[in-house]
């Protein structure tokens, strides 16, 4: 692994000369087995001074995917100082349901995503190779937050109830919590009791999207029950909003409350 992330450094240092805003390269992945683009921005002063930034990863990260409105509303949010300046990271898709998904036991979701199943390995992939590239050739501090809608939003849920160590903020906009039947939803709380959260935050929103909306809510009732937490959590429930407007909605709200130390 380290070998190919040495090659790599070369490849993004060509970029990190020419560029002062957007740099993108390729992981050739051990975990997903296939190379990976990633884009990333950094702020107006990075190369102004010497400090450590907090990292946005964005999930549906390509250039023709949301990374260009995301880079666009956190530059303005940190030139209306409402928000810290960060780097983000956007990871280019290659197959979103299968990265996104974990194992299922419904027929349903085996028919709608035949290739499912490869959040472990995918995750594996942002762990031991994309954020240790980051933290290596980036003034990156351990600050990470990982942000995604639907599909994405459900790996970020996943993530939060299974490995929350990973990132310390997770942002999910309508995440597809009907994967497998409900599973994470109904076992949240018994995930929770198992895992040792260390101060973690994680903001999630749903929309007006009748099995999202059904999740959510319930989500957001068992996160209700916890008599005490070491995490802190926001659900915005937003009825007015449908699947393909949410993200836009919900952006600047939940990057504010996710970014601020409050």
């Amino acid at each position: 692994m380290y070998k190919y992330l040495l090659l790599i450094s070369f490849f993004c240092s060509q970029f990190i000369c020419y560029s002062q805003k957007l740099d993108t390269l390729i992981i050739e992945s051990v975990f997903v087995k296939e190379l990976r683009k990633i884009n990333i921005w950094t702020p107006k002063d990075y190369l102004l001074n010497e400090e450590k930034y907090p990292v946005v990863y964005l999930l549906d990260g390509g250039i023709k995917e949301d990374f260009p409105h995301v880079q666009e509303t956190i530059q303005k949010l940190i030139d209306e100082n409402k928000i810290p300046p960060v780097i983000l990271v956007g990871i280019e898709n290659t197959n979103r349901r299968r990265d996104f998904t974990g194992v299922t036991t419904s027929s349903k979701d085996k028919k709608l995503i035949p290739h499912y199943g490869g959040s472990e390995q995918f995750r594996l992939f942002l762990q031991e190779e994309l954020i240790y590239f980051i933290q290596k050739h980036y003034r990156a501090n351990n600050e990470r937050t990982i942000m995604g809608e639907s599909l994405a939003g459900l790996f970020i849920i996943e993530t939060f109830f299974t490995h929350p160590e990973i990132f310390k903020n997770y942002i999910a906009y309508d995440p597809s919590l009907w994967w497998n039947k409900s599973f994470l939803v109904k076992e949240s709380l018994n995930k929770i009791s198992k895992l040792n959260y260390k101060g973690e935050k994680l903001w999630f929103a749903g929309s007006s999207t009748k099995d999202i909306q059904k999740n959510t809510r319930l989500l957001e009732q068992k996160l209700n029950n916890i008599p005490s937490s070491s995490f802190t959590w926001v659900y915005s429930d937003e009825p007015k909003e449908k699947h393909n407007t949410i993200f836009q909605a919900c952006k600047e709200k939940s990057l504010i409350w996710t970014l601020n130390n409050n």
